[in-house]
């Protein structure tokens, strides 16, 4: 646990996640993503993977807590490459309205950054506040991005 103001962050990994409460970080996730957000299912399974003990799988899921309620989670999946795509990629990263502007989104990012190897990846749409926060951490705009959904 890391503690930074009156905010405790705690970082969960597979076969560390005693504590966690699944259901609680899924809600306040699919809550406070806003519009950038997804189904509540598509949360779970990405939990779901980032907890794996599966060869090829992993992460971590990163809480922030104030007073004990849930005020920034992230969860970062591992991708199980490396080299010609990086090793991880941040998928969801949210924080409560009223922590916003208070280093708590860095804080989450910074944690995830100092407890993985390799490089990370992300998505943000480009009216997205939180695309100035990233940039300045140094993430960088390789891509442009397209899908082909079916």
């Amino acid at each position: 646990m890391v503690e930074n103001n009156s905010v405790q962050y705690n970082i969960y990994t597979p076969g560390k996640e005693q504590d966690l409460t699944r259901d609680e970080v899924i809600d306040f996730l699919f809550k406070h993503l806003d519009e950038y957000g997804d189904a509540r299912t598509d949360i779970s399974k990405c939990m779901d993977y980032a907890l794996s003990q599966a060869e090829g799988k992993g992460g971590s899921v990163i809480v922030a807590r104030e007073d004990g309620k849930v005020v920034g989670a992230l969860i970062l999946n591992n991708t199980g490459m490396s080299g010609f795509i990086p090793e991880n990629i941040l998928v969801y990263v949210a924080v409560h309205s009223s922590q916003r502007g208070k280093g708590v989104g860095k804080q989450l990012v910074q944690l995830a950054a100092d407890n993985t190897t390799g490089s990370i990846a992300l998505h943000v749409e480009p009216q997205n506040p939180a695309r100035h926060l990233y940039e300045k951490m140094g993430f960088t705009n390789k891509y442009l991005e397209y899908r082909l959904l079916r």
